[in-house]
């Protein structure tokens, strides 16, 4: 419980949810903390008694604390190798890493070729670019400028995902190109959060709610009657936490929603957010929205973000090819799709 110095325990809604309906023997406790993956964490679940709450509140901010160590790309951890002490390490030497470590790179790679690379951890050279004339045009919105092209192209000759060593046997990961680095927040926290479900689920936490920013980790039914737990999906339009344009019922899933609104900046009157196209090298702009929803958070997360950089005929194809998987689409126009199944998970 040292740990848990931030956790609130609170009766206040999760922002962005409904949550209705309980068994009369059962309390709503809420925990959330604001220091790991750079968002907003929270855990909702319907329990006998506070303690009982703070007990697994604590095991999964303890457990979401290790992988925010292990997978932070900008801060150094005393004794701790983890994806920064690969980056600094890129073309010199290979760095032997906790195999939590090695378990994300896998499933990273697994992620790019099930989506045809729309989703890259490599493409950290391209992202850091981005990100410093984002920060740079948020700090001095009048003096914004878009980064130029060929600085661009030059940053992707060093993102080819074949370049990230492996080693299992040795637990060591190494990057061959000197000028490359990871980029691991497309994967990263659905990952973490999926893998922190696991062990809650392991030690008992049979029905309940992890919320990590946009991902969503729901586990079990939301009481002993069986009730589906309803997760609001934001209106990119509306105040955050204010309006939904949908309430989607769930159990045992995973939602993810990846938006044009939450990250980004202004050049000239247009706007330009967070998630690169590994194409274009430009901000995709197919959607304003996109919200997956499918059993495993960590898939969910990196297909967010893969089908954000995808026409919707590419991407609907891919959904309907996968089971247990659906996803909205809402156009810049303001215009939706649908996956097949996805308007089922509009009813209780």
């Amino acid at each position: 419980m040292k740990k848990l110095l931030s956790v609130l325990l609170t009766g206040v809604l999760l922002v962005g949810l409904f949550l209705t309906g309980c068994s009369k023997s059962l309390t709503r406790y809420s925990a959330q903390f604001l220091n790991l993956f750079d968002t907003l964490t929270q855990i909702i679940a319907y329990m006998e008694n506070k303690e009982e709450f703070s007990e697994y509140a604590a095991l999964i901010y303890n457990e979401m604390e290790e992988y925010h160590q292990l997978y932070d790309i900008y801060h150094d951890y005393p004794g701790l190798n983890n994806i920064r002490t690969i980056n600094e390490n890129a073309g010199i030497q290979p760095v032997e890493v906790d195999q939590r470590i090695i378990d994300l790179l896998l499933f990273a790679r697994q992620a790019y070729e099930q989506t045809g690379g729309k989703i890259n951890i490599a493409m950290g050279p391209v992202l850091e670019i981005w990100h410093d004339y984002r920060e740079e045009g948020i700090q001095n919105p009048d003096s914004a400028q878009l980064p130029p092209m060929d600085l661009l192209r030059e940053a992707a000759k060093h993102t080819d995902i074949h370049k990230i060593i492996i080693d299992e046997k040795s637990s060591t990961v190494f990057l061959e190109d000197p000028e490359m680095h990871l980029d691991v927040g497309g994967v990263a926290k659905g990952y973490a959060i999926e893998q922190v479900s696991q062990t809650a689920i392991e030690q008992g936490f049979t029905s309940g709610l992890i919320s990590g920013g946009g991902n969503v980790r729901i586990i079990g039914s939301k009481n002993i009657q069986g009730e589906k737990w309803n997760v609001g999906i934001q209106n990119p339009g509306g105040d955050r936490g204010q309006s939904n344009l949908y309430v989607v019922y769930l159990t045992d899933m995973s939602l993810v929603t990846s938006g044009n609104y939450e990250r980004y900046y202004t050049v000239d009157g247009k706007e330009y957010h967070h998630i690169i196209d590994p194409e274009t090298l430009y901000p995709a702009e197919y959607y304003e929205a996109l919200t997956v929803i499918t059993p495993d958070s960590a898939m969910a997360d990196a297909l967010s973000t893969a089908l954000y950089n995808m026409p919707i005929g590419e991407g609907l194809a891919l959904v309907e090819n996968r089971v247990d998987t659906e996803a909205l689409w809402i156009f810049p126009d303001g215009s939706q799709q649908f996956s097949s199944g996805f308007e089922a998970m509009l009813q209780r």
